[in-house]
């Protein structure tokens, strides 16, 4: 199980992780990097500095750093080097962001009728972005026809890269782990070889696009996190060793760091950079602890609204705000309820989990 000296790297990594969050926070609003959301009930965090994740890196670092003199660790190393590569492509995902694509349209029903929209059933007095092209169309059609929208705002859309252009940056953020073959080709006592390298490019993309996705309201991509890398680390403390379980301490040690000034309401977000960092770090530390299995069922949530987000895209579901979480908050769930559930799902299916695979 987890030692007191696990629970010391732990707290040092907490730490460390919100004393640098605390000055990139003050260096990003002196640059004046902020962040703009898009999301019409988030409109009031406009002028958040992003790009916080670069605490979250610098915190595993330079703890990892330190440990791997004491440990000689290389699960760590290579976790936190990983974390790293994938920051630096995220930053570059962030820092495309500050490029204004387009300004959509934010309108309101001032009529007495509902108002179909693109997707939307447009209540009176309620408000939407202009998003989707039929919603655009619609839009031109109502205000010739009937005027019953009034324009209140228009939103800057931030430039980002393609779903295409994601999916290879994230390849080759895979392909860096698999260089150094240090994989192992067994998952859970069954001996896999070589299909353990597609396998395990599939396990970095899926999770940094899960929590890419589902970070979208104030701690609940690093909460998340947070509680899927302490049952991870409980589970690879017991099946394989502190060895393996070190970097999931130092990854949630990192990411209750963060929290405390990304907690709602947020302070800091952690952006591109965070988000694939964190992904492919827990991914990474599943891949070399042997807890693929196990790690992935802890990841459950994000992993579930990822599915339900490319069933919406296949339009087998119709969501009027997509991901899932910003549906919940559309339809009037409140934010820090969402967090809370969220969180409280990951913490009972990591419970579980453990009991089902025998450490608790």
């Amino acid at each position: 199980m987890i030692g007191q000296s696990d629970i010391l790297i732990f707290f040092i990594t907490v730490i460390a992780t919100a004393l640098f969050t605390s000055v990139v926070r003050r260096e990003l609003l002196a640059a004046d990097i902020r962040d703009n959301p898009i999301v019409s009930e988030h409109r009031q965090k406009s002028g958040t500095p992003t790009m916080g994740g670069f605490g979250i890196l610098i915190g595993v670092i330079l703890v990892s750093l330190f440990l791997f003199g004491w440990y000689e660790n290389s699960y760590l190393l290579v976790t936190a080097l990983m974390m790293l590569v994938a920051g630096i492509f995220g930053m570059f995902d962030d820092l495309l962001g500050f490029k204004v694509k387009e300004y959509q349209k934010v309108v309101r029903n001032d009529g007495d009728e509902p108002v179909q929209i693109g997707l939307l059933s447009l209540q009176p007095g309620e408000e939407a972005r202009v998003a989707s092209p039929k919603a655009k169309e619609d839009y031109e059609k109502i205000v010739e026809q009937e005027h019953k929208l009034t324009l209140i705002d228009e939103i800057p859309i931030k430039s980002e890269t393609t779903e295409t252009e994601k999916i290879i940056t994230q390849f080759v953020v895979a392909c860096f782990l698999i260089l150094p073959g240090i994989l192992s080709t067994n998952i859970s006592g069954i001996e896999i070889g070589v299909l353990m390298i597609p396998l395990a490019i599939l396990a970095i993309i899926g999770s940094i696009n899960s929590i890419n996705l589902i970070d979208g309201m104030d701690g609940l991509a690093a909460g998340i996190i947070a509680i899927a890398s302490i049952a991870s680390a409980l589970y690879t403390s017991v099946v394989t060793g502190s060895v393996a379980s070190l970097p999931f301490v130092v990854i949630a040690g990192a990411s209750v760091g963060f929290l405390v000034l990304n907690h709602y309401p947020a302070k800091i977000f952690m952006g591109d950079t965070g988000s694939y960092a964190l992904g492919t770090g827990y991914m990474v530390a599943a891949l070399l602890g042997n807890s693929l299995i196990f790690s992935i069922i802890a990841l459950a949530v994000p992993i579930v609204s990822v599915i339900i987000s490319l069933l919406h895209r296949a339009h087998i579901i119709t969501l009027p705000v997509e991901p899932l979480h910003h549906t919940l908050n559309y339809h009037g769930m409140s934010e820090q309820k969402i967090i809370l559930l969220y969180w409280g799902i990951t913490l009972i299916v990591s419970i579980i989990a453990l009991f089902l695979f025998g450490i608790i």
